[in-house]
């Protein structure tokens, strides 16, 4: 038997990361919790693994190719680098792509080219990424 209102409230972001992510991107309440059940939809343990990185990359970026980015977007995206990206890496990574300022993409696109972390490009991998 289960405790009236623990499934909802799984189903739901909570209060403290909802908030978190309305002062930390361009979204609204209504739209972060639109992205949360899509999110819950395709990662129901709310682990995003990087097979399913590649299904859901695909969806928003329907143009471009997304197997041959997603491992380097993948590394990006997942900021504490514990193999999975969840949901507030996830939407703040979209959010940054897709309506950060053009310095916040800078830096993005840099740590995605940036491979090994250390602080430079290099010509490996430049060319791994080109």
């Amino acid at each position: 038997q289960t405790v009236m209102g623990a499934k909802a409230s799984r189903d739901r972001l909570s209060k403290e990361d909802l908030d978190f992510l309305v002062a930390n991107t361009h979204y609204t309440e209504d739209t972060i919790s639109e992205w949360y059940k899509g999110f819950k939809q395709d990662c129901p343990d709310g682990k995003l693994n990087p097979e399913a990185f590649v299904k859901i990359y695909s969806k928003c970026f329907p143009m471009g190719n997304a197997t041959e980015f997603c491992d380097h977007v993948f590394r990006t995206f997942d900021t504490d680098k514990n193999g999975f990206i969840d949901f507030k890496e996830f939407l703040i990574a979209i959010d940054v792509t897709s309506s950060g300022t053009p310095e916040e993409k800078l830096n993005w696109a840099y740590s995605m080219y940036d491979v090994d972390g250390n602080g430079w490009i290099d010509l490996v991998e430049m060319t791994n990424l080109v």
